[in-house]
């Protein structure tokens, strides 16, 4: 996958400056796609300059003028090509895991304590997913939502997301407890 899809299934909430684009992809794309701020205003002028957006600028009296983005229907199209290609499977590319990896002859200590904050970021990650899911789903409870909700698609990343940062705090809690017992620490 590349940004630009990323991107573009991002703009299908609606109509997004690049600052809006970038807080959206805090809140619920980055759990699955990573990009910084400047790589998002780039691919959103490729995005534009190929017509798979379209950007009006927006005047405003007391701050700089912005632009505002929309998929085109040549986005969309795109979009459609990458979903009907097959998916390339995903790794796992994790410096904490060479760590563990060495454990038995560098030291457990300062390990079991990176576990043991990552354990904490991701606990803080699931809180904030549990927030957004709410959110999204407003007062109807989860199965409902899953049968009947409008967007459907924002939700399940986003639950994909939450299983995803339980699996890391879940592991990172066991595997320092096994480091600790074993190590007497």
């Amino acid at each position: 996958m590349a940004l630009r899809h990323a991107v573009l299934a991002a703009l299908l909430d609606g109509e997004y400056s690049g600052y809006q684009l970038a807080k959206a992809f805090d809140i619920g794309v980055a759990n699955f796609w990573h990009a910084l701020p400047q790589q998002l205003y780039l691919e959103l002028t490729k995005l534009e300059r190929t017509g798979l957006v379209s950007g009006r600028q927006v005047v405003q009296e007391t701050r700089p003028n912005k632009r505002l983005f929309t998929v085109t229907d040549e986005g969309i199209a795109e979009l459609e090509r990458f979903a009907a290609a097959a998916a390339k499977p995903s790794f796992i590319r994790d410096d904490l895991l060479v760590k563990v990896q060495a454990v038995d002859v560098i030291g457990a200590e300062p390990v079991i304590a990176q576990l043991e904050e990552r354990a904490k970021a991701a606990e803080a990650k699931i809180e904030v997913f549990d927030k957004l899911l709410h959110r999204l789903r407003g007062d109807l409870d989860e199965e409902t939502y899953l049968r009947r909700g409008a967007r459907i698609g924002p939700y399940l990343t986003c639950l994909r997301g939450r299983e995803f940062e339980r699996g890391n705090r879940d592991w990172c809690l066991r595997t320092a407890g096994i480091l600790r017992d074993r190590t007497g620490t």
